[in-house]
């Protein structure tokens, strides 16, 4: 596909998606959130494609999030039905995504990264709700996802007052599995490899027993973890053969994704 506003490559098994508007810091408008969708809806449906990178254009900024130049102008908040920046709300993907956060991370740009499975940090990146100072609320999952990663009280310190807090304290607290003062996307895409390195069908069904048992007890999640698609689809497929098969054979498995 073409996109005006976002790049797509593709390394192997890796998708990268590049939030391209350097110019406004990487905020989204309401034709930056289209293609993402369709970009993300992609990547879904690819079985070639087994883990996505999300990142910033540029130096400054990840996502600064909302195009608030947009909404002043009387372009409204509406956002995909899959969330802001078409994942927010894309609760069905058992593929992995990580964000490698080149800069700002703002708003909405904050909440597509809470809503990757593993954050990669530039050691300039900052992170912050600040939509109470201008008269919003964080709409696109952050209320929700913030209180469930980093504890209630420090989710109520950043959301309440909307400040700052620089890649060093997300690491601290939780939000970012790596800092890195080089290229951060040379760090996610090392993150990608290690996962490519396990078998899709593997991963897909652990992100998305995870994810389900995050509503539900210990015992819930293991009696039901057995009954969910990804999970059915890993136990009679041909990874499950060739996993243990390449372990007796000391070799390299070859794994095929399904």
């Amino acid at each position: 596909m073409t996109c005006e506003y976002v790049k797509i490559s593709r390394e192997g098994h890796c998708t990268i998606i590049t939030i391209n508007r350097p110019e406004a810091h990487n905020a989204l408008n309401a034709a930056c959130h289209s293609e993402l969708e369709v970009v993300f809806d992609n990547f879904a449906a690819d079985d070639e494609q087994w883990v996505a990178i999300i990142t910033g254009a540029g130096q400054k900024a990840f996502c600064a999030g909302h195009d608030l130049k947009q909404q002043a102008a009387g372009g409204g908040l509406a956002t995909p039905p899959k969330g802001f920046g078409g994942i927010t709300k894309r609760f069905d993907l058992a593929k992995p995504v990580i964000a490698a956060v080149n800069g700002v991370a703002m708003g909405g740009g904050f909440e597509i990264a809470l809503a990757c499975d593993i954050v990669v940090a530039a050691d300039n990146a900052v992170f912050a709700l600040p939509e109470p100072r201008v008269g919003l609320a964080a709409l696109a999952g952050g209320i929700q996802r913030l209180p469930h990663e980093i504890g209630l009280k420090r989710a109520m310190g950043m959301m309440l007052t909307g400040r700052r807090v620089s890649a060093q304290e997300a690491l601290s607290l939780g939000l970012v599995n790596e800092v890195v003062c080089g290229d951060v996307l040379d760090a996610a895409r090392r993150w990608a490899d290690e996962i490519l390195a396990c078998s899709p069908m593997s991963v897909r069904a652990t992100k998305e027993a995870v994810l389900r048992g995050l509503s539900r007890s210990i015992s819930e999640g293991s009696s039901e973890e057995w009954e969910y698609p990804a999970m059915r689809a890993m136990l009679v497929s041909a990874d499950a053969v060739e996993g243990p098969q390449a372990f007796t054979e000391k070799r390299k498995p070859n794994w095929k994704g399904r």
